[in-house]
């Protein structure tokens, strides 16, 4: 398995990217794949493990250790280390449908679960993945999954998020007649205006549903179900129906001062910058540009918004974290196969330090209030400093801060599924999730899935692969139970 004690001889290393200034000037995408030789080298440290954690797949309360979906890790990394790049695709793409959506954007929980990452770094597995699939794409082995037959019955999927797109790929496949409804302009979801293009580049998306629309998969864009197209003609029409909603129902913050114009959820930012990159809007209606931007929220949205933010041309920007800073590195990994808590550049970190010679997170504050003129209008916002020796004391003895802003944007979670979609096909919900079960994802509708976001709540894009995957193998069981009855 790669090289003999190779990870003792190769230090891991980062996928190379743009300098840090000069792709703040565009919105292309600033992170290249490995050459050969140096995904070569990088995959001679996979050791020949007795039991590869990389593989597990579970969750453990907030955390995932390993890949969710079970990929053949230590198996194309020696493919890859043999420079097999054609066997590697394909034992890659066994159980990933998607590794160019993974290989950019999935924080790699199989990382994190490396067995080396108990005392060393990590084998760059996402860097690896992201080498095999580009490669797998410039020699033109991706293609389109025709499936070998057709089968009469029909499919709709509600939603084109990684989780709608993998089911639909995976049921087209089987030969079912499928049809992807999606209420955005273009399909991808998340993928596409969630994620902004310096981190995963709108072609790398518009690619795959190329692909599928060759495989026979349809796409029914500007259609929003309960309003241009109704439930019932959905079940009249399909025989499942798969609900793949997503998770966009944003936590609030409604604190003294909510009601100005100028604070707004951290997905409607990003979405509208996404639409107006993409010609799909005239003017958007939120901008950093020229402003004092206050993001709140510590987690990948809010970097995003960093990120977006300086490459609209902001005055500033904070990144309010609740917590403490984690230090900068820990003499054991107590945490393994979990993600070592130490302190980490995002890279919208790096790119605000390389300009302004300073990280934008702000650590221990908790936002207290918001300050408005006499019209509303956004002055600024206030703090306290928390830290942990101080949570069981009373807050009103902490010392305020001002924070003077003119944008504030909400990144701290999903709350669940926006509900208009499932009252609309009076399925029941649980948490502000569509309540399914677990192995079969079928819901109190006849006829009716649900999968992904939607269903298990807010979660990384791996976890909606296999949900995807899961949702199509029980309707493809559902289905052909009912032909053989």
């Amino acid at each position: 398995m790669g090289e003999f004690k190779g990870f003792m001889k190769y230090d891991k290393a980062s996928l190379p990217e743009l300098s840090l200034v000069e792709r703040l000037k565009h919105h292309g995408a600033f992170q290249q794949a490995f050459d050969k030789a140096d995904a070569s080298i990088q995959a001679a440290r996979c050791m020949d493990c007795g039991t590869p954690f990389c593989q597990t797949g579970i969750g453990v309360e907030k955390d995932t250790i390993g890949c969710p979906i079970g990929n053949y890790i230590p198996e194309w990394n020696d493919l890859v280390y043999l420079e097999d790049y054609e066997a590697a695709y394909y034992r890659l793409s066994e159980t990933n449908n998607f590794p160019d959506f993974t290989g950019r954007v999935c924080p790699a929980p199989c990382e994190s679960s490396c067995v080396m990452a108990i005392n060393r770094e990590s084998v760059a597995i996402k860097g690896i993945e992201r080498t095999i699939i580009d490669e797998a794409f410039e020699q033109g082995w991706v293609q389109p999954r025709r499936p070998e037959r057709r089968l009469n019955e029909k499919i709709a999927i509600i939603g084109s998020g990684p989780c709608g797109l993998t089911a639909a790929d995976e049921l087209n496949a089987l030969g079912y007649d499928v049809t992807v409804i999606e209420r955005a302009p273009s399909p991808g979801g998340l993928l596409m205006y969630g994620i902004p293009n310096m981190k995963l580049d709108k072609h790398v998306v518009e690619r795959r549903v190329e692909l599928m629309e060759e495989a026979g998969v349809t796409f029914k864009l500007n259609t929003e179900v309960g309003k241009d197209i109704m439930k019932e003609t959905l079940l009249a029409t399909y025989d499942a129906v798969i609900l793949c909603t997503g998770a966009e129902k944003p936590r609030d913050l409604p604190l003294e001062g909510r009601m100005s114009p100028d604070i707004h959820f951290a997905m409607d930012y990003l979405t509208e910058q996404t639409l107006l990159e993409r010609g799909e809007i005239e003017q958007a209606t939120i901008t950093a540009k020229d402003k004092r931007v206050i993001v709140i929220g510590a987690g990948d949205t809010g970097a995003d918004c960093v990120a977006t933010a300086l490459r609209e041309g902001c005055h500033s920007v904070v990144q309010f974290n609740k917590y403490d800073r984690l230090p900068d590195d820990v003499d054991e990994n107590v945490s393994w196969p979990r993600p070592k808590e130490v302190f980490k550049m995002d890279y919208a970190h790096r790119e605000y330090e390389a300009k302004y010679g300073l990280e934008p997170r702000a650590y221990g504050v908790q936002t207290m209030r918001y300050d408005v003129d006499r019209i509303g209008r956004l002055k600024g916002v206030y703090t306290q400093l928390v830290n942990d020796e101080q949570h069981d004391l009373d807050m009103s003895l902490a010392p305020e801060r001002f924070w003077p802003a003119d944008l504030v944007l909400l990144s701290i979670g999903f709350i669940g599924t926006n509900q208009h979609v499932p009252e609309h096909f009076r399925v029941k919900l649980s948490q502000n999730k569509i309540k399914a079960d677990d192995k079969n994802y079928q819901t109190n509708v006849k006829n009716v899935f649900a999968a992904g976001d939607a269903r298990r709540g807010q979660s990384l894009v791996v976890w909606a692969i296999k949900e995807g995957r899961g949702v199509a193998k029980s309707v493809h069981h559902y289905l052909q139970s009912k032909v053989l009855s």
